[in-house]
């Protein structure tokens, strides 16, 4: 376990790599992330294609072993505005180990920023593909369904 810097990439070996790049990134976006929670699948399975609206702040998994398709978070609420596009890793593969941060309000559990952290399951790059403003209530609740 341990980040690796290749040109201007992070790589990784599990979602602890990837959590200390989500509060890098986070730091940088002056909302720390300080409560994390890896996506796991009803199957078991923990790889996904993962698509994404920044701007309506929603985001959708689909297992790469079931097929199981879930909306992130809160993101049921925004899926019907939402034009979600997929991701792809630099090395061109589109199937990632997700994991979810989420900046807390002051003195709150409420959820204030939304970060969800990647790695590649081909090549380990590591990095924050999407993040949002969010309102997402309750962080326990939130992070119990990315």
């Amino acid at each position: 376990m341990a980040l690796r810097k290749k040109g201007r990439y992070w790589y990784g070996d599990g979602p602890e790599d990837t959590q200390v790049e989500v509060q890098r990134y986070s730091k940088s976006n002056a909302y720390v992330a300080t409560r994390f929670a890896a996506s796991a699948c009803t199957c078991g399975h923990r790889s996904f294609r993962l698509e994404s609206d920044e701007e309506a702040g929603a985001a959708r998994r689909t297992c790469t072993a079931c097929g199981s398709v879930h909306l992130m978070g809160d993101s049921a609420e925004y899926a019907d505005e939402a034009e979600l596009e997929g991701h792809e890793c630099v090395c061109g593969e589109e199937t990632f180990e997700l994991l979810s941060g989420v900046a807390l309000y002051t003195d709150s559990n409420d959820v204030r920023w939304y970060y969800l952290g990647c790695r590649c399951t081909s090549c380990s790059l590591v990095g924050v593909f999407a993040d949002w403003k969010c309102e997402g209530g309750d962080a326990d609740a939130f992070l119990a369904a990315v």
